[in-house]
């Protein structure tokens, strides 16, 4: 296990040395806010219908008829 975690500290180190690392590392944090903000969007969505699962069927009954609520 500490192979990995040594493997896994050059590879930081590398990718930190070099210029294109730094856009690396800014599109993962991008991605992080984006997921961020889309976890708390389906959560809100979520909330007043109970689940997940009822919100799915909501959208697939709203795409597939014309009984939309």
């Amino acid at each position: 296990m500490d192979h990995f975690f040594n493997l896994f500290k050059q590879m930081l180190l590398a990718v930190s040395r070099e210029e294109d690392g730094a856009q690396v590392i800014e599109y993962a944090l991008i991605i992080a806010v984006v997921s961020i903000a889309l976890v708390a969007a389906l959560q809100a969505l979520t909330a007043n219908g109970g689940g997940f699962a009822t919100f799915i069927t909501r959208v697939t009954t709203c795409l597939t008829t014309a009984a939309c609520t």
